[in-house]
């Protein structure tokens, strides 16, 4: 297959880079920006490797005009970024922060001076502490919460911002922050992670009824982290596994958005959440989305295991397997996102997919003032062959985003893993653009 071009993939496909507040604008506790549970998580001792966190990071929030430039000069014109809830309201609702209500402001308007297209992800894990204390996404009354703030957010910026994001990968911020507590808040077990799952899901789709309230012509999504699974070995017992891993990772919160309610009789233990819904709550968890986002990185290899309860599955790691990974840890398998987009786009309700993230971390270096990440390169290229593939078979595809335009601060990993197109010196905040983000440059041109 000769080399792709962008024209291929059509005029109106959306060409793009994501990134998320928290891992990127620094400003942590400065300009009225009340605290997040990652700010509380990330400077809590042992949580973070080497101890590190997104106090500065990036520092986007004092550099943003340099890096939209940057991103303009790479022909990059759509940017998915998110709001930080708590530079908006620092104690989670009430008062209004007025210099973060004009931060965002400022680069949205900049975005549109430079012909860059900004969507806008509405919650991107940071939740103001503030309402963590009073239960967080484990407490019904975050959906209230929650509603109040999106309200805010699209009078304040709908004049400006067309398209829209309501949660970024539920599966994860419920999985690793209210069930295993690697990510913020740090919480354990199912009596905390089904009622944040079970409130997450509702607020998904009520953050989607309240922008198509206010603004009829905004184009909403919500997106969903998804990775292929497949078993160890074509057993009864590993498909089984494969089975519930898939219902776990890529349709729990997906069918209940689909109007199909929660896959209860493939995965029993979503039975439990039952005690969690009220009257009228499996009407409430669907909504008509106009896009569905799906993140990609890999696959998954399942196998039946005795020793982990609910599920009796385990995921046998990329290194256990010799294959080629990325600094995750994750199998380097383009095929993955053909399989992912197979299997969105098999449900009828979905109307559109996005690609609305994508990439992978190597180790890259500064030799001579250059970065040569000739992997990372191959990756992205690799990935858009599938999605051209799914294209041409008719799947309705019409987007792609880089994850991520920087290198930033990734979570529970702290700084070790680089995603971006362009290198960030953490020490002197000096960017560097990557050969991958002079190769997406030309791609775009």
């Amino acid at each position: 297959m000769s080399a792709l071009t962008k024209e291929q993939f059509g005029s109106d496909f959306k060409w793009g880079v994501s990134a998320a507040a928290y891992q990127i604008e620094g400003a942590n506790d400065m300009y009225g920006k009340g605290p997040s549970i990652w700010d509380v998580f990330a400077n809590t001792k042992g949580k973070i490797s080497a101890g590190q966190n997104a106090n500065i990071t990036c520092d986007f929030y004092n550099r943003y005009i340099y890096d939209l430039i940057l991103m303009r000069g790479m022909n990059i014109r759509n940017f998915r970024f998110s709001i930080a809830w708590s530079r908006i309201f620092p104690e989670g609702m009430g008062r209004i922060n007025r210099a973060g209500k004009d931060f965002y402001n400022r680069v949205i308007d900049f975005c549109l001076e430079l012909g860059i297209e900004p969507w806008i992800t509405l919650y991107h894990w940071d939740l103001p502490q503030t309402l963590e204390t009073k239960g967080g996404w484990t407490n019904r009354e975050i959906i209230d919460w929650f509603s109040d703030y999106i309200s805010f957010c699209i009078k304040a910026y709908g004049d400006r911002v067309n398209h829209w994001m309501i949660l970024n990968e539920p599966m994860v911020f419920t999985g690793a922050g209210y069930f295993l507590g690697l990510h913020a808040p740090g919480k354990k077990g199912l009596a905390n992670f089904l009622p944040a799952v079970h409130h997450a899901a509702l607020a998904q789709a009520e953050g989607g009824r309240i922008i198509r309230s206010v603004k009829t012509d905004a184009i909403i999504g919500t997106t969903f982290s998804c990775s292929y699974i497949e078993p160890h070995a074509f057993t009864e017992s590993d498909q089984a596994a494969a089975n519930k891993m898939d219902v776990l990772l890529n349709r729990m919160f997906l069918e209940p958005l689909l109007g199909l309610s929660y896959p209860f009789k493939d995965l029993k233990l979503l039975n439990r959440i039952t005690p969690y819904m009220r009257q009228d709550d499996e009407a409430k968890l669907a909504f008509d989305m106009d896009f569905i986002g799906i993140q990609n990185y890999t696959r998954e290899i399942v196998r039946h295991t005795p020793f982990v309860p609910y599920v009796y599955a385990k995921i046998i790691k990329a290194d256990k397997r010799n294959v080629e990974k990325t600094v995750m840890g994750w199998e380097v398998y383009p095929e993955s996102i053909y399989y992912m987009l197979q299997k969105f786009s098999s449900y009828k309700q979905i109307k559109n997919i996005i690609i609305t993230e994508n990439g992978a971390a190597f180790p890259d270096e500064v030799i001579d003032g250059k970065v040569k990440d000739e992997k990372r390169k191959v990756f992205i290229k690799n990935n858009l062959k599938q999605i051209f593939k799914a294209k041409s078979e008719g799947i309705n595809v019409t987007g792609y985003f880089i994850w991520t335009f920087t290198d930033n601060f990734e979570w529970a990993e702290g700084y070790k893993p680089r995603f971006g197109l362009v290198h960030v010196n953490f020490r002197n905040q000096k960017r560097i653009v990557k050969s991958s983000g002079h190769w997406y440059r030309q791609f775009l041109t």
